[in-house]
């Protein structure tokens, strides 16, 4: 079994579930005109936001799962895309309400067009009684390393950063 280890975690670890989330930074060159996918978020909370709302396609392991195991698993449910296994670690990242975000960044390329998300219910309006359904990932969308830092969460700037080192010392 290949282990990866940054100073946070061992990647051979099942994750417990909760304040950690594990996902995909899928890329594609040519450096330096890289680009990064990045998704946003569905229902009602997200319909109007878009700077610092987008993400990388990610979610919580489920119990015993290996994070890696979750990461591709989630980018599936979230694109309808099964992406092939590889890519390399980045160091984790901590966003504003605490979670841990672990992600690997894969090259690769997706047309978003084609974007295939689950869903989840979720009573709406509130109070009212009424579930819905919305899609977890209601689009997606190719960005330039600088307008992906515009878009992404801030907490998760530092994912593109490490993306951006990586590919600077291949080049």
């Amino acid at each position: 079994m290949r282990i990866f280890h940054t100073k946070q975690v061992s990647y051979d670890m099942p994750a417990m579930p909760g304040k950690i989330s594990a996902g995909i930074l899928l890329y594609r060159k040519p450096y330096p005109l890289t680009e990064v996918m990045l998704v946003h978020p569905g229902g009602p909370f997200w319909k109007n936001k878009d700077s610092g709302a987008w993400t990388i396609p990610k979610g919580e392991p489920m119990e015993k799962e290996l994070l890696q195991d979750a990461a591709w698993r989630e980018f599936f449910e979230e694109t309808g895309y099964q992406l092939k296994r590889g890519g390399r670690v980045l160091t984790p990242v901590r966003q504003k309400a605490g979670k841990w975000i672990h992600a690997w960044i894969v090259e690769g390329d997706f047309d978003t067009s084609a974007l295939k998300s689950n869903t989840f219910e979720l009573e709406w309006p509130p109070k009212s009684g009424v579930k819905r359904s919305f899609p977890e990932i209601d689009k997606a969308s190719w960005f330039s390393l600088l307008s992906a830092r515009k878009k992404i969460n801030p907490a998760q700037v530092a994912l593109l950063d490490d993306l951006d080192a990586i590919l600077k010392n291949e080049f």
